[in-house]
């Protein structure tokens, strides 16, 4: 998925996003064109180990893949190297010449960046000519030694004084970019976090996708694949209230019609798989999607199809809601339709949301207690999916506690039990608050916290509606999550 990052604070500003680079290992030449489809917004080439002649067919190699996926290709030290490539720029050290030597040979079109690690150097840059400048390291790092710390709080000092584009760089990673980003900075470096990460189109998504934390609203677009409640209560009707709610842009594509109320579901009319497959194609072809959030399949064509179109347009970060079975008991996914949903759509899922019942059914664990619930969260990883949160409203403790599992750890998200049988959509709701603020650029970690606290609220502000399982206050939860997001800020 290519990204696009537009700055809107002058037309000077031409640097901006998630700034790639190269490191030395190998096959880089594939790992740094999947890099790309992730959202880079710039890829500096950093080569000490080989020869000139190398340098110069890898520098042509990878200026290539800069102009297929529209990325600024910037040279680090080598001025000579830039201006034979015709790169876009050249990146300088503080002991590799001055700016503008740099623009004297490369002419007053290209770009000038330079390393800085204090205030008074990144000055000097900017009086000198640079069109940016690097500034770190920012957060200690392996790959370096450093004098000094620079952290967030001295970036924010700097771009109250600098005219240019800071470029954050030194250990940053997806969980600490927001502060970075928060206090400043126009692009954030990376190397190993993006370019050794297992796929390093998702980690650069990762990252590039933080920078919406910034631009106006709404913030974000989600696209919801899921079935229509009449009841409004759930499916698509909540969804969309959530993502509309919460600030981002929402758009959909139906999977099927129910005719649905609090007390449950008595009749479910799937749409044609082709005819979802024209609803993904509208959506993703014209509008800009973030994040796809999935609920309600129902039959195994329409899982297939759904499966097709994400890998068709590269999607990856996709929160599946695995809706197996209605709140009134009704079943919701044919048993071919579970085969195909765990072999195509897990392994594409950037975040699996199954609740007890449905994390049973996926797995054939039993689960009693939280041990129950991390061996399942580890299974369903197994099966694919990048991260795993089982959900534990069907436990019966005092505090609902949902596990997330990323594949290396475990992290519990608790709220108290709020006690009322109005609770339908709860599901749903959860899976599109997460996918709404991944979106607006909050990190996966923020984004389950803020969602299981607007989720909590919603069932807390819940009031009876039907002579069943009503719904979830979405409005009120919504107007009080904004309040305290207010008086945080």
């Amino acid at each position: 998925m290519l990204r696009l990052v537009v700055d809107h604070r002058g037309r000077e500003r031409r640097i901006g996003g998630l700034y790639l680079i190269t490191d030395q290992n190998d096959r880089l030449l594939p790992r740094v064109r999947e890099a790309l489809t992730g959202g880079v917004g710039v890829l500096q080439y950093r080569d000490k180990i080989r020869s000139p002649q190398q340098r110069l067919e890898l520098g042509r190699d990878l200026k290539r893949l800069c102009a297929e996926y529209q990325v600024k290709f910037i040279v680090n030290d080598d001025v000579e190297l830039a201006l034979t490539l015709d790169a876009d720029g050249v990146h300088l050290g503080q002991d590799d010449g001055d700016p503008a030597s740099a623009r004297a040979v490369l002419g007053p079109k290209k770009i000038i960046g330079v390393s800085t690690h204090s205030l008074d150097e990144a000055l000097r840059a900017q009086a000198a000519g640079a069109d940016y400048v690097g500034f770190g390291c920012i957060y200690p790092t392996a790959t370096k030694d450093v004098e000094a710390i620079q952290g967030p709080e001295q970036l924010e000092q700097l771009r109250g004084k600098l005219k240019i584009p800071i470029v954050a760089i030194g250990g940053i990673t997806r969980d600490n970019a927001c502060a970075v980003i928060d206090a400043g900075a126009d692009a954030v470096a990376v190397i190993s976090g993006v370019l050794s990460a297992k796929s390093p189109g998702l980690a650069a998504e990762e990252i590039s996708i933080l920078f919406n934390r910034h631009v106006p609203y709404p913030r974000g677009g989600v696209l919801t694949v899921a079935g229509s409640d009449s009841g409004g209560g759930a499916g698509i009707q909540a969804d969309l209230k959530t993502i509309t709610l919460l600030g981002s842009y929402g758009a959909s594509a139906i999977t099927a019609l129910t005719a649905q109320n609090t007390r449950g579901i008595s009749a479910m009319h799937p749409v044609p798989p082709a005819f979802l497959a024209e609803q993904i194609d509208a959506v993703l072809s014209d509008i800009p999607i973030d994040v796809v959030k999935i609920g309600m399949l129902s039959s195994p064509e329409i899982t297939d199809t759904l499966a097709d179109k994400l890998a068709d347009y590269g999607t990856r970060i996709v929160v599946l809601d695995p809706v197996l079975n209605a709140k009134g008991g009704a079943t919701l996914l044919e048993d071919e339709a579970l085969a195909v949903l765990k072999k195509r759509l897990i392994p594409l899922s950037y975040l699996l949301t199954p609740n007890i019942p449905e994390a049973e059914i996926l797995t054939g664990v039993t689960i009693t207690d939280g041990a129950g619930m991390e061996l399942a969260a580890r299974a369903l990883h197994l099966m694919g999916a990048k991260n795993v949160l089982v959900k534990g409203g069907h436990m019966s403790d005092g505090v609902v506690t949902d596990i997330l599992f990323d594949g290396s750890g475990f992290t519990r998200y608790s709220a108290p039990r709020v006690l009322t049988r109005n609770t339908h959509g709860t599901g749903c709701t959860l899976a599109s608050a997460i996918a709404t603020f991944l979106a607006q650029g909050e990190p996966l970690p923020g984004a389950i916290m803020r969602a299981k606290l607007f989720v909590t609220r919603a069932i807390k502000f819940a009031h009876p509606m039907g002579k069943g399982h009503g719904p979830v206050n979405h409005y009120l939860a919504a107007k009080e999550q904004a309040e305290s997001d207010t008086g945080r800020k």
